[in-house]
């Protein structure tokens, strides 16, 4: 991978709703309304402002996303997706519709000219995909989203735990 689009990825250790970045993205459900892990988080320090837009776009299939305004967050924008629950279809289908939500998140990030944005681990909670698995197909991605951007300069992934935060960390060391 092209060191220098890997100098625009960094790794933080902490919670993904403290982050001052433009937008931060959910790895929400297809409801858009809220659930538990990070999902939850976001809900609960976004303020209810979050869950009434949320209720206007309809849901978000696996793999799409949606943007909304970041409400109470430090973040302008909340750029929601929904990762595939791992082992529901072959691994290269899961990694499929892994690598399609950045791809879209991404996307929508250049329409909303979002310049830094925040990841967290999307699938790996509850949705079952292997952290490792998962680290490949989001830092592959973002690369290849980053070689022909123009507007995005920094995409961090913020991971909750200190051992998710070294297997990304010892990760993006490996590949530079």
């Amino acid at each position: 991978m092209d060191p220098s689009l890997l100098n625009k990825l960094t790794v933080l250790q902490g919670d993904i709703t403290r982050i001052e970045v433009d937008a931060i993205v959910n790895a929400a459900n297809s409801s858009l309304l809220g659930g538990g892990g990070v999902d939850g988080a976001i809900h609960r320090a976004a303020g209810p402002g979050l869950l009434a837009e949320c209720r206007t776009l309809g849901g978000c299939p696996t793999g799409e996303a949606r943007i909304t305004g970041g409400y109470n967050l430090l973040a302008r924008h909340v750029i929601h997706t929904v990762g595939p629950v791992y082992r529901r279809q072959a691994q290269a289908e899961s990694a499929r519709l892994l690598g399609n939500c950045y791809r879209n998140c991404l996307a929508l990030a250049e329409q909303h000219q979002v310049k830094t944005i925040a990841f967290p681990a999307i699938s790996c909670g509850v949705y079952g995909y292997p952290l490792e698995e998962a680290c490949r197909v989001a830092v592959r991605t973002t690369c290849d989203i980053l070689q022909h951007s123009r507007i995005l300069q920094k995409i961090s992934f913020v991971l909750f735990s200190k051992p998710d935060y070294r297997l990304y960390t010892n990760y993006l060391d490996a590949v530079k």
